[in-house]
Formats: C-alpha cells, structure tokens, sequence
C-alpha cells in the first residue's frame, strides 16, 4: 500500500488528467501511469517539470547510452529492494 496518497489514472481529472494522457500519449506500449510519477499527482504542475527532468536526465543518449542507464536504474532499484 503506497504511503503517499496519489491519483488513480480512472480518478484523474482537470490538470492531473491533462498530465496523464499526455505521457500516456509519449508511451502507448505502457498501460498505466507508473506509481512513481502518481507520487507528484497532488501537484501537476511539479509533476510536469520531474516528467521533463527525467526524460532529459535519464532517456537520452549522453556519455552513457538510454539502454546502460536502464540498466543501471533496474540493477539499484533491485538492491534497494524498490519494486519500480
């Protein structure tokens, strides 16, 4: 059970609803809006900028590639015991 109360995708409306479908837009192969991200749902606002944050920091190609930087966020996310 999440500790920090977030909006469903179902139970999304106004702004929310906006930020939602526009990253459901940019990842159609995806079902749900991850957990991790509903976590900003109470600010939209701040939820946009940590979705735009994100996507430059962690999936473009830099020094490291998209694919080793996947792979690094799998591998710390497994030893943190973290299920996203």
């Amino acid at each position: 059970m999440a500790r920090i109360d977030w909006i469903e995708d179902d139970q999304a409306s106004g702004d929310v609803a906006e930020v939602y479908s526009a990253w459901k837009a940019a990842n159609p192969d995806r079902e749900a809006m991850p957990e991790i991200l509903k976590c900003f749902s109470a600010r939209p606002d701040f939820l946009q900028q940590v979705m735009q944050a994100s996507y430059g920091l962690h999936f473009t190609d830099g020094h490291l590639s998209r694919r080793q930087k996947e792979m690094i966020a799998t591998y710390v996310s497994a030893l943190n015991g973290c299920r996203y």
